[in-house]
């Protein structure tokens, strides 16, 4: 693709973009990110158009489609406004045997479960975040909960018997 060409689709379509852009996230930097998305799939891609329409047709579906990929992704759904933010205290963490034993698990399982059960993310969102298959995150969840099963009943176990010895 010859540099003219981008130029003029840039020149030609990054304010209606970033209109669409602003007018779907409300966020000028995440319509400035759109906006180079949408530039980047052009270039890369190797889509030809019948005509002007088309390509402007194209323009705007892209980037509508990009505004919800940006707007499913995890890290969009879970952040909060700077202003909010300061508002809010932070939670305690309390400790807890259960804490204990998470913190002793293997770092894949550790993670996937703080992830899951503490910031509630989905398997499918946990397993972007941590750059694996949703088969290996599944896995993670079920093997640390058993290890955390094994681990909690056994040391309840000796606390109940040592209980029942002291009666």
């Amino acid at each position: 693709m010859d540099e003219q060409k981008v130029r003029r689709v840039v020149d030609e379509y990054s304010d209606m973009i970033k209109r669409i852009s602003y007018n779907y996230l409300q966020q000028t930097y995440d319509s400035e990110d759109i906006c180079q998305t949408v530039f980047l799939k052009y270039m890369t891609s190797s889509i030809s158009f019948d005509s002007r329409e088309h390509e402007k047709a194209w323009m705007i579906r892209t980037t509508i489609n990009a505004c919800h990929d940006l707007r499913k992704n995890a890290f969009f759904r879970k952040t909060v406004p700077l202003d909010e933010a300061s508002e809010k205290e932070a939670q305690q963490v309390q400790n807890s045997e259960i804490l204990e034993e998470i913190a002793r698990l293997p770092v894949n399982y550790r993670t996937a479960i703080y992830l899951y059960y503490y910031e509630e993310y989905s398997t499918e969102e946990i397993a972007d975040i941590m750059g694996k298959r949703k088969t290996a995150v599944s896995k993670y969840l079920s093997r640390g909960r058993k290890i955390l099963k094994d681990t909690l009943s056994d040391e309840y176990a000796r606390i109940y018997k040592v209980g029942e010895q002291a009666l």
